[in-house]
């Protein structure tokens, strides 16, 4: 299976920074900088497909671009929702398993909603430690350069450094 995110990466400089945009998220400080859009492979969490934006691009816009070939079982969050994108995950041979808001058809339908979305949520959650790693071991709170091409490569030498550190831990011997 896939994962498929996109998160919010604060721009070097807020003045200087002529490429980056604004971006607000719901109830959190508005950011000025870059969105990350991040596919993962379901089991190992290795990075398969990296794009950057601006931070005012929405997280869904990417999916073409980061979906592997045949995902697999492709889990999101509800900005993956819809015909469209769900269209782009099975003409690549996958399934959408997205989390979904709002139902109609009474309380067995909002049942069935709940428990799907709880199934989902817990598989997709795996790609919030990719975040969390890449923003804590990785220095990915915040952008070093100035400039759109910039900022991708730093997040591509990212997913790069995380990959190879996190094959290294696949491959690694278990100790009895």
């Amino acid at each position: 299976g896939t994962l498929v995110d996109a998160t919010l990466i604060p721009s070097a400089s807020i003045p200087h920074d002529n490429e980056a945009r604004w971006a607000g998220h719901r109830r959190r400080k508005p950011v000025h900088g870059y969105k990350a859009h991040v596919a993962t492979d379901q089991e190992a969490r290795l990075i398969r497909g990296v794009e950057i934006t601006t931070a005012n691009v929405h997280d869904a816009a990417e999916l073409e671009a980061v979906l592997p070939d045949a995902p697999g079982d492709t889990y999101g969050d509800s900005a993956y929702a819809g015909s469209r994108h769900g269209a782009i995950i099975r003409a690549r041979g996958g399934v959408p398993r997205i989390v979904h808001t709002g139902t109609w058809g009474g309380p067995e339908a909002l049942t069935r909603l709940q428990a799907h979305n709880a199934e989902v949520r817990r598989v997709r959650a795996r790609i919030e430690k990719v975040f969390g790693t890449a923003k804590r071991c990785y220095g990915l709170r915040r952008m070093r350069w100035l400039g759109l091409a910039k900022a991708g490569l730093q997040v591509r030498l990212t997913a790069i450094a995380y990959n190879l550190r996190r094959i290294w831990r696949l491959l690694a011997p278990v100790p009895a």
